[in-house]
C-alpha cells in the first residue's frame, strides 16, 4: 500500500467476509468526499495494514460503507465509488479496468479475459498476477474470474470468500 498518500483515512466495516479495511483519500469529486485506495479482507495476501499517520474517519466512508452493505444485502449490483488514481502499473490498470466491466452475476476465465484484452496465451500468468494485486477486492470484481475448468483459483482474500461472493451474486 505504498501508493496511499500520507493523508490517508481509513475505517473498518463488518461484512459477511469478515471485517473489511477501507483506505482512502479526501476527494472533491468523489460522492461522499472520499476516493477509495484499498479494500482488504482479513488476512488477505498483500492486503493493507493501518500505517502510522493514517487517520481513522468512519464518516468519510459513510457512502462507501452504505454501498457495501447494500451489495451484501443483495440490493446493489453496481458500485458508484471513485478510486484513488495513479495506483498500479499501466498494465495493472488496464487489467483492472477490464475487471470493472464484468457484469454482476457472471464469471469469465483468465484466458477469456486475456483474449478480451488482446493478450497472448503466454500473458495469462501476467494477467493473473495483475488480478492478484487488485487493491479493491469486492468493488473491483476480481472474484468473477475463474479457472478454465470452472474451478476457483487465485483470490487474494481466500477461495472461501471468493465462493461467498459468487454465491451472493447468483442469488439475485
Amino acid at each position: 500500500m505504498s501508493k496511499v498518500k500520507a493523508k490517508a483515512v481509513y475505517t473498518t466495516v463488518d461484512s459477511p467476509l469478515g471485517e473489511l479495511l477501507l483506505v482512502g483519500e479526501e476527494s472533491a469529486t468523489a460522492h461522499g468526499g472520499t476516493a477509495l485506495a484499498s479494500l482488504s479482507t482479513p488476512e488477505q495476501k498483500g492486503g493493507a495494514v493501518v500505517q502510522d499517520g493514517w487517520v481513522r474517519d468512519d464518516e468519510a466512508f459513510a457512502v462507501i460503507a452504505a454501498q457495501l452493505r447494500a451489495y451484501f444485502d443483495g440490493t446493489r449490483q453496481h458500485f458508484d465509488i471513485e478510486y484513488v488514481s495513479g495506483v498500479g502499473t499501466d498494465f495493472q490498470q488496464r487489467v483492472w479496468h477490464a475487471l470493472d466491466t464484468l457484469p454482476y452475476g457472471t464469471t469469465t476465465t483468465y484466458g477469456k479475459l486475456a483474449e478480451q484484452l488482446g493478450l497472448s496465451r503466454a500473458a495469462v500468468r501476467a494477467l493473473g498476477t495483475a488480478i492478484g494485486r487488485n487493491p479493491l477486492l469486492v468493488v473491483r470484481p476480481c472474484h468473477r474470474v475463474i479457472g478454465a475448468d470452472g474451478s476457483l483459483t487465485g483470490y487474494a482474500g481466500g477461495l472461501e470468500r471468493k465462493q461467498r461472493l459468487l454465491d451472493l451474486e447468483s442469488t439475485i
